[in-house]
């Protein structure tokens, strides 16, 4: 028998918030399984990221490549999915991409550009998502509502890159009223994206929503919330 005794704290976060998301789904009239938990491990250590893992939350979120790099090796023995959903510069694709199932934040042509050419070396077929600064803030990253055509046209010839969907949050000190139309927004511009879409851009996908805002982004038709903090309170 395993001898993995799961700390308690951390174990009952997650099925707090588990709970929450099953019932921000039945508000939205969704089914329960309609939305996953990315768990954000960018707070915690390997050993704590372990046993996120092991309590059962194997899509695991992180904002800095870095952190996939010295992690991942040390959780093979685990069927973790990680998730790249923070910024991802050109020269760090070739050692990530063998890494991770899913690239959140596609956020230029030239990482387009970048993560094809790394894909089809390694052969394979990379899942990603677009990224969109839905509030316009000058301080986040993204394709802007007007450039997300563009950015899905240079996609749709890459036969390397499989475009699941859009990944999007709310602005900064935006007001739970606020970010609900920002998601909105969001998934208003995915609903148009879809009548013209290419065979490789399914769009299926809606990455939004954090642990301030995740009731309002699966409202809105978030099928991915990426929370961390909240995972993590009275751990830190």
């Amino acid at each position: 028998m395993s001898s993995f005794q799961p700390n308690p704290q951390l174990a009952e976060n997650i099925a707090r918030v588990r709970a929450e998301i099953a019932e921000a789904t039945v508000r939205s009239r969704r089914s329960a399984d309609s939305v996953r938990l990315v768990a954000a491990t960018k707070y915690v250590d390997a050993a704590t990221t372990r046993q996120v893992a092991a309590i059962g939350a194997l899509d695991l979120g992180e904002s800095r490549p870095q952190e996939i790099w010295a992690k991942a090796p040390e959780l093979t023995d685990l069927k973790i999915r990680w998730h790249l959903i923070g910024h991802l510069q050109r020269n760090k694709v070739r050692r990530t991409l063998p890494l991770v199932a899913l690239v959140h934040s596609v956020d230029s042509l030239r990482l387009i550009e970048e993560l094809q050419s790394e894909a089809a070396r390694i052969e394979r077929v990379q899942p990603i998502l677009l990224e969109i600064n839905i509030s316009g803030d000058a301080t986040k990253t993204g394709f802007s509502a007007a450039e997300i055509e563009q950015a899905i046209a240079a996609t749709a010839a890459c036969q390397n890159l499989q475009v699941q969907g859009l990944m999007s949050m709310a602005g900064l000190d935006t007001d739970a009223a606020t970010a609900q139309k920002q998601f909105a927004a969001v998934r208003e511009l995915r609903d148009r994206l879809l009548v013209n879409s290419p065979d490789n851009v399914s769009l299926a996908e809606l990455s939004m929503g954090m642990s301030g805002d995740f009731r309002e982004a699966i409202a809105e038709g978030a099928t991915m919330v990426r929370i961390g903090s909240s995972l993590f309170e009275g751990l830190l």
